[in-house]
């Protein structure tokens, strides 16, 4: 699966970005995908997965805030980020896995990243 990743950008605190994730390669429908992010100086955090079936989770950072969804038809998966904080400024990934997973070494696939800055 190849996976790109765009939507990021420049947000004011309290403002909103929805990021897209193309997928391409391998039966879209059959892998769960999960967004994560990583600001500098951190590690890789999970942040939102939503299973084949459209079931969905979010870190405890993000519930209430962000909504992830998909659309099989079109082999795209999305990040609703609304509420934003300068906290949540990173560059946010998005991934493939075979598994129902929060781990970060449990995905398969990545995207090149887009970066989220939300400024104060």
């Amino acid at each position: 699966v190849q996976l790109q990743a765009s939507g990021g950008g420049l947000v004011q605190t309290g403002g909103s970005l929805r990021l897209s994730c193309a997928a391409s390669g391998r039966t879209f429908s059959n892998y769960d995908m999960g967004w994560f992010r990583q600001a500098p100086g951190k590690e890789r955090e999970f942040v939102a997965a939503i299973r084949w079936s459209g079931a969905t989770y979010a870190a405890e950072s993000v519930k209430g805030r962000f909504t992830v969804s998909r659309d099989n038809a079109k082999n795209t998966v999305y990040l609703q980020m609304n509420s934003l904080k300068p906290e949540d400024t990173a560059v946010y990934y998005c991934a493939a896995s075979r598994r129902w997973t929060t781990r970060v070494d449990e995905y398969n696939y990545w995207g090149q990243g887009t970066l989220v800055t939300v400024s104060s």
